[in-house]
Order: C-alpha cells, then structure tokens, then sequence
C-alpha cells in the first residue's frame, strides 16, 4: 500500500491505532469488523433522507412563486399536483438507474456509466466549485435566521449573529456526519417526524376551517382573468424547485439494504407524502389567506399562525429551523458519498475515497464542502452563484434521464429489477430540458455565466485527470496532501 496509511500490523495483530488483519489480509477494526461503509440505509431511514431533503423552508416562508405566476388558487393547486407527478416521473425513472446501477454517486454515477469520465467529471467539477457551496450556505443561512428569529422577535435579527449561528450549525452537521452513519441516519428520521408535524400544525386547523365553511377564498377559484399562458412555465419551474431532492436516495445506493426493493419504494411513498403535504399545506393556506395576503407576506406560515393561533406562531420559526437542519444533514449525508465514488473512480485524491478506522465514515469525503461553504457564508454573493448554477441542475438531470434511455439501446441486457414505461423518462427529459430553455430565455446572461464556469471542468479534467504523466512537482504534492490527510484523519482504504 504505497502512499497509504499502514494502519494494520502483522497478521491479527492490533496495530498503534487500534485496527488489526486478519490472516486473509483485511484491514479490521478493533471489533473486528471489515473498515468500510456497511448496509444501514433501511427502507424508513431512505424514506426519512427523500422526505427530510425535499421539504426546507419554503414551502413555510414564500410558496408564493406558483400563486404569483399562475394567477389563480385554483391553477396554483393544478400546478402543485401536476409538479409532483412530474417529480415522480423523474424519481420512478432514478429508481430504475438505482436498481440496475447499484453504485453510489447519484448524477455522477450515471454520467459516467452512460456518457464516460468527461461529462461526469465536469458534472463534478460544478458541483464541487460551486453549486454545492452555495446550495449547502443558502439552507444554513435560513436555519441561522430562523434558529435566532424569537430570540429577537420582534426585531431583526443582526446579519453577524445570523452568520454565527449559520457557522454552528454547519459544524454540528459535518461532526455528526463524520461520527456515525447510525446517529446520522436516526437523527434525519426525527427531523423528519419535525417537519411533518410543522406542517400538520399547519395542515389540521387549516383543515378544520374548511369543513367549518370557511371557503370563500375558494371561491372563484379558476377565475381566468388573471391567468397568463406566459407565466405558467414560470409556476412549473418554481414548483419543480421546490419538490427537488427526491434524486439524493441514488447517492447512497451501496449502503441501502436491498436496494431492488428499498430503492424504488421509498422513493414513491416519499413522493407521495410530499405532494399531499405540498397540496394540503397550501389548501390550508387558502382557507385562512386571501391571494392578495399570501403575496405580500414576508413568511406565509408565520402570518397563518398569527392568524389562528396568537402567540403559539412563536414556534413556526423554530419548526422552519428545524427543517433546514433536516435538509442540511440529509444533503450532506448524501453528497459525501458523491465525492467519495468520484475518488474511487480517480477524479478526486485518494483520501477522498477513505474510511475511519472505527467511525466507518468518509471523513474525508463529509469534510471536502467545510471550508468552501463557510467561504460562501462569511465572503460570497450566494444567490448571485446560485443563479449561474440552478439551470446546470436541470441540465445534468436531464442527461441523466437522456442516458437512462440511451442504455436501454446500448445496454439492453443489462439487469432492470424496475423497469419504468419508456414514456415515463421521455416526459421528463423534455420537461427538464424545457427548463434549461426557459432559463435561457429568461436570464441568458446569468445563465451563460454558469455554463462558462461549468465548462472550465473541461481544461481542468484533462490537467488533472487525463494525462497520465503529471508533473513530478503536482505528483509531489498530490501524494503529500493525500498521505497528510490519511494520517490526520486516521482515515485507510475501505475493504471491498
């Protein structure tokens, strides 16, 4: 093992930091169990990471983007169900990715089985330099923001005090991801169980008032007066933003135990529980706010409870924070594992694909986004970034579902445990590509800005990856950081 922690002494002997061989030659731990990522990812644990990734704030502070395009109650409600049998078509069609490609790495993976290393490494690249970063500082800041709000209450709360608590929160997930992927997993689930009971907090007085005869803003609710046939791209595009996140199951295929069948289940029973609490949450908004109201609040779920519930709104804001939290633990969780194939596959350093010898974590691969994102929290113009980036989304998950149907024809004996009907990735992929359309047309110079900045993975891929004769100077110091890393860390190469 050159260049590598040389972590086990002779054979069953225990080595300085408590880890052992057994006679075969395995790197064990000191409970004699292999180093590597184990099988933990169950069927209410998948359901808990789809759930707990997909609902973050918005859906409590500004789902207001749907209404405003829409135009009426009523086409905003078609728009909601319609974005989630859409998300599930793309889910069902991620499914079948997940039973037949049984690696981790989500949109990575499945570029590189479909269109080879380049495409997946540029995908890498944006993921890595930007859209992480700034995806994983916009959810912190909110839970920052929403953590300190009744503290404050009701003033605002100092942007340095935010970025304080935005700081701690980022640390307590990074040190929770790289303890334990059982406290990890638990934990999401209980952050789920959270942002369900918000929004059933939400869900059943609405409810209440409607079968009480509060309907008058349902009335009308089609009027067509104000619906423009312009705006209603716009509607689907902020309702598919907000049902984003069903894809992340895809990133932990490895560890997901029977992942023919826990993969394709959980994900349409998360679909289905976002999309009725999506539906349910606004029908519970309608009955107490008018149109007109829901528009110009600051943060919808905070006026709805001020509306029903006096000062028990006080906890919508610690709720929210909740959700955040949720969104930030379950991204993470999923993303290192992202970073952690791409190392395997020789796109990242070698550390990056590393185990802890009694965690059983990729510390390395948890802790790669930490000092970018707390640069995007404390320096960067995050929603500027974030506009460059949110089309690439839409892009490569469109490649994605292009590639599944391209295999198909050039894997067509590949082994399809789920198979979905060819229609079902057709719809969309042309849906996702209507969206890059649309954000070109919309914002072509921002939207330029993120394509250029995604195609300087190409140069990058070939100085780093491509070549095989490396200047010795880059080869120095890439064996460097990698054996620094491994030993800091106590970090060795898991066993297969």
């Amino acid at each position: 093992m050159s260049n590598r922690y040389a972590a086990a002494g002779k054979d069953g002997q225990l080595s300085g930091d408590g880890t052992q061989s057994d006679p075969g030659g395995e790197l064990l731990d000191k409970d004699g169990r292999k180093v590597g990522l184990g099988k933990k990812v169950t069927l209410l644990r998948g359901i808990s990471i789809i759930i707990g990734i997909i609902i973050g704030a918005g859906i409590f502070i500004s789902p207001k983007g749907i209404l405003k395009h829409s135009g009426s109650i009523g086409m905003s409600l078609v728009v909601w169900i319609g974005c989630g049998v859409l998300s599930l078509f793309g889910a069902l069609s991620y499914a079948e990715l997940g039973t037949c490609i049984k690696k981790s790495g989500g949109h990575y993976t499945y570029i590189l089985e479909a269109f080879g290393p380049q495409m997946a490494f540029i995908r890498l690249w944006a993921e890595l330099i930007a859209i992480r970063p700034a995806a994983m500082a916009v959810i912190s800041l909110a839970f920052g923001q929403y953590i300190l709000e009744p503290l404050f209450m009701p003033c605002a709360v100092p942007p340095m005090a935010v970025k304080l608590a935005t700081a701690i929160g980022i640390t307590s997930v990074m040190y929770l991801n790289s303890m334990s992927v059982t406290w990890t997993a638990r934990i999401q689930i209980v952050l789920t169980f959270c942002k369900l009971l918000a929004m059933g907090v939400i869900i059943v007085p609405g409810m209440y008032q409607l079968f009480n005869g509060e309907t008058k803003n349902f009335e009308n609710a089609f009027d067509m007066n104000n619906v423009k046939l312009s705006g209603m791209p716009l509607a689907f595009y902020s309702g598919m933003y907000a049902y984003a996140g069903w894809f992340y199951l895809n990133f932990v295929t490895e560890e997901v135990d029977n992942p023919e069948r826990t993969v394709p289940l959980a994900i349409c029973i998360s679909m289905a529980i976002v999309t009725c609490c999506y539906v349910l949450t606004n029908v519970a908004y309608y009955t107490v706010m008018s149109a007109e109201e829901i528009l110009a609040s600051e943060a919808v779920a905070v006026t709805f409870a001020e509306k029903l519930m006096g000062n028990f709104s006080v906890v919508v804001p610690l709720f929210v924070a909740l959700s955040c939290f949720g969104s930030m633990n379950g991204s993470l969780f999923a993303l290192s594992r992202m970073f952690y194939v791409a190392s395997r596959e020789g796109h990242l350093p070698e550390v990056f694909s590393m185990i802890h010898v009694h965690k059983h974590t990729p510390l390395a691969a948890v802790l790669i986004l930490y000092p970018m994102t707390m640069l995007q929290v404390f320096v960067g113009d995050i929603y500027s970034l974030l506009n460059f980036m949110s089309f690439l989304r839409w892009l490569f998950i469109g490649v994605v579902v292009l590639g599944l149907i391209y295999l198909r024809y050039t894997k067509p004996d590949l082994p399809r445990p789920f198979k979905v009907p060819l229609f079902i990735p057709v719809v969309f992929c042309l849906t996702c590509f209507f969206m890059v359309f649309l954000s070109l047309y919309s914002d072509p110079v921002n939207t330029g800005i993120g394509f250029a900045i995604s195609l300087t993975g190409i140069p990058a891929y070939y100085i780093f990856i491509y070549f095989n004769h490396r200047p010795k100077w880059l080869q120095r110091a890439l064996d460097c950081f990698n054996r620094t890393l491994q030993i800091l860390l106590v970090v060795v190469p898991a066993e297969q």
